[in-house]
């Protein structure tokens, strides 16, 4: 019994850091993605301000 009882502690532990992983990921890509739409965003008024000059 004793054995069966680590190994699913084992098992718990694994999960939590597969989880943990998970987390970490998601945050870098939401940070990533939050980024790049501000610098889409900004790039598309400098080339509005640009084009509005030019007219």
């Amino acid at each position: 019994m004793k054995m069966r009882a680590q190994t699913a502690i084992e098992y718990m532990f694994m999960l939590a850091a597969v989880l943990l992983l998970v987390v970490i990921v998601f945050k870098v890509v939401m940070d990533t993605m939050r980024t790049l739409s501000d610098s889409v965003g900004d790039y598309a008024k400098v080339v509005r301000q640009r084009l509005l000059e030019n007219l």
